[in-house]
C-alpha cells in the first residue's frame, strides 16, 4: 500500500542543505552561433543573412530556475492527494464492493492553470483500487458526463462481458446511467483502468487510474519500505505526474538504507524515458509480470500503456532530480516543469 509522506518540512530543508544551496537542479543555456556573411546566390543576388536569436539573460534564466525550485520546497506536504491513496469498498458477503463516477471538472494541475477534466469521483488521475489476488471485485460506474463511456481493465485478466469496449463487450454507458463489472482478481501486478470511448480525449483527460492486485503469497515479491505509485500523462491534462505538473509535484522520500518501490503507468500518447539521478533503479516487474532476469537502469523507456516496478535502493542522501528525459517535457529556460520530481534521502 502507498504510504504517505512522513518527512517534516524542516527534514526537507535539511536534505536539500546536504544537496548544497544551488540545488544543482539549474542548467546552462549555450550561446548561439555568430551570424554569416551573406552569400551570393550565383545572380548578382545575396542570401539573406540569418537572423539573430536573442540570448537570454543569465541572471534572468537562473531567477527563474530558482524561482521554480523554491516553490517546489514551499509546496512540500500541501497536497496530501498527490500520491493517491487506496478507494474504499464495502463488503457485499464476499465481494469488495467499489464506486466510481465519472465527473468533469475543472482541475488545476498547477495555481492557475486549470484544464476542463474528465475525472473519477472528481481527481485526475482517479483513485487507485487496490485488491489481493482472488478477491471477487464489483466495481458500480456511474457516469455524470455529458458524453458516454466505459472502463477497461487494462492489464487485469476478466472475463470477455467485462472487458469495457462499447460494442464489443458491452453497450457503451450513456450520460446519467450506470454500469456494473465483476470479476476475480485472478493476476497480481501493476495495472491500469480507464475508459475505452473516445479514449484519446476521456484518457489523456483524466479517465485513468491505477489498480493494483497484491499477490496472495508475498514471499515472491521483493522486500521494500516504502511504496510509490507514479502514473505518468502528456496531453488532455498537460505534461504531468499524478495529474500535477512540476513545481507542483510532490517528492519521493526516503531514509538513508531504505528501499523504495516505484511502480509507473504511462496513461499518455508519448514515450517518456524515467530518469533518476544518484542511483540506478532495479526493474524487476514489466506489465504486471515479474521478469525472470532484472535488470539496473537509471532511465527506463515507458510506452503508452506499459507498466514497470522498480526497486531503489535509497544510499546517497540529497535531492535527487527524478523527471522524464525527453526535456521538452522537463526542462526549458525558464527552469523545470512538467514531469518532473525529486527523490529526497534523509542521512
Amino acid at each position: 500500500m502507498t504510504q504517505a509522506v512522513h518527512f517534516s518540512r524542516r527534514q526537507f530543508l535539511r536534505t536539500a542543505s546536504v544537496a548544497g544551496a544551488g540545488l544543482g537542479l539549474a542548467a546552462a543555456c549555450a550561446a548561439p552561433a555568430p551570424a554569416a556573411e551573406p552569400a551570393s546566390m550565383g545572380d548578382g543576388m545575396a542570401e539573406a543573412a540569418p537572423v539573430a536569436q536573442a540570448t537570454p539573460d543569465y541572471k534572468d534564466m537562473d531567477r527563474l530556475h530558482e524561482e521554480g525550485v523554491k516553490k517546489f520546497l514551499d509546496n512540500i506536504g500541501k497536497d496530501d492527494t498527490f500520491w493517491r491513496k487506496p478507494l474504499q469498498f464495502t463488503l457485499d458477503g464476499n465481494v469488495k464492493v467499489f464506486e466510481i463516477t465519472c465527473r468533469q471538472v475543472d482541475w488545476e494541475i498547477e495555481p492557475g492553470k486549470k484544464i476542463r477534466a474528465m475525472t473519477y469521483n472528481g481527481i485526475a488521475p482517479g483513485p487507485e483500487i487496490r485488491v489481493t489476488e482472488g478477491d471477487t471485485v464489483r466495481v458500480v460506474c456511474k457516469n455524470e458526463m455529458t458524453e458516454s463511456t466505459s472502463v477497461h481493465w487494462h492489464g487485469v485478466l476478466v472475463p470477455n462481458n467485462m472487458d469495457g469496449v462499447p460494442y464489443l463487450n458491452q453497450p457503451p454507458i450513456t450520460p446519467g446511467s450506470s454500469y456494473t463489472y465483476e470479476f476475480v482478481a485472478r493476476n497480481p501486478g501493476s495495472h491500469m483502468y480507464h475508459s475505452h470511448h473516445n479514449a484519446a480525449e476521456q484518457v489523456t483527460k483524466g479517465l485513468i487510474g491505477s489498480f493494483i492486485i497484491e499477490p496472495k503469497d508475498k514471499s515472491k515479491d521483493p522486500a521494500f519500505d516504502k511504496e510509490y505509485v507514479m502514473v505518468l500523462n502528456d496531453t488532455g491534462i498537460g505534461l504531468t505526474i499524478n495529474g500535477k505538473s512540476f513545481p507542483y509535484t510532490q517528492p519521493l522520500t526516503a531514509k538513508k538504507g531504505q528501499k523504495l518501490r516505484v511502480r509507473y503507468l504511462n496513461e499518455g500518447l508519448l514515450i517518456h524515458p524515467m530518469h533518476l539521478h544518484g542511483m540506478y533503479q532495479l526493474v524487476f516487474a514489466k506489465d504486471g509480470m515479474t521478469l525472470p532476469a532484472p535488470y539496473y537502469a537509471d532511465t527506463l523507456n515507458i510506452a503508452p500503456g506499459e507498466r514497470y516496478d522498480v526497486l531503489i535502493e535509497c544510499e546517497e542522501p540529497g535531492l535527487w532530480a527524478f523527471h522524464c528525459h525527453i526535456l521538452t517535457h522537463a526542462e526549458s529556460a525558464h527552469g523545470m516543469f512538467g514531469m518532473v520530481t525529486v527523490l529526497s534521502i534523509e542521512a
